[in-house]
């Protein structure tokens, strides 16, 4: 029987959750009965994730870092850039997906459509085609999530070896006003709906997830001592300096 993690939540700096990501990407070639990989984050300090492909970056960006308002971080995956505050961040590595990307989305977020669903909050998949943009946020593609309104709610990411993916998203809760003003220069979007819960969402999500493939046997752990040695070595590589 295959079976999946669920890597216990963290709350750890930019370049380690990175490169703990890649670390799930990894553990899929390394472990022949190891199917899926689900964790769960949030972000030590202001973090803004850069798409593996962006390369200019506006000038006040360098401003904020200098001023500790921001840390920057480089994401394996492509896409715009991400403020990480106030949010709560998923990461799924997943074995031998549909090698049509749009259809690897689709199967890799539908758990994601049916939690939100059971909270009241219904989401569906955007259907436009991504555009270059610093934001993320600022528009939505058929990757991301959107509510009734097409106002984006998770935006996704995907980053691909050996016929493997690794996606990750950000689930939009409460967006902090001032920061997303200085990173973007426009008003941040609507924080979540007050019956989506703030505290523990990740285990309802988990739980949701355990449902979404029950073919699966799931077990919960931590990365073990020669993991997190080999994610610290990784994680500088993720680093961005202005």
């Amino acid at each position: 029987m295959k079976h999946g993690q669920i890597i216990n939540f963290s709350v750890l700096n930019g370049p380690f959750q990175m490169a703990s990501d890649v670390m799930m990407l990894e553990n899929l070639n390394r472990t022949s009965d190891l199917e899926i990989s689900i964790r769960f984050y949030r972000w030590e300090g202001n973090w803004l994730s850069i798409g593996h492909h962006q390369k200019d970056f506006p000038k006040h960006w360098a401003t904020l870092v200098k001023n500790r308002k921001l840390n920057l971080v480089r994401r394996p995956s492509g896409g715009g850039a991400v403020l990480h505050s106030g949010g709560l961040t998923y990461s799924l590595a997943w074995k031998s997906p549909p090698r049509k990307r749009n259809q690897a989305y689709i199967k890799a977020s539908q758990w994601l459509i049916n939690s939100f669903a059971e909270l009241g909050l219904n989401l569906k998949f955007g259907n436009t085609i991504a555009l270059p943009t610093g934001n993320c946020f600022s528009t939505s593609s058929n990757a991301d999530l959107v509510d009734k309104k097409g106002l984006k709610r998770i935006g996704s990411a995907q980053f691909w070896r050996g016929g493997n993916v690794l996606q990750h998203g950000e689930i939009l809760l409460d967006p902090p006003l001032d920061l997303w003003h200085d990173v973007f220069n426009s008003e941040p979007p609507k924080a979540a709906p007050q019956n989506i819960p703030r505290m523990d969402l990740e285990k309802i999500l988990a739980k949701s997830l355990c449902k979404h493939w029950p073919s699966i046997n799931w077990i919960q752990k931590d990365f073990q001592l020669n993991e997190l040695e080999e994610i610290s070595k990784n994680s500088k590589a993720y680093l961005v300096t202005l």
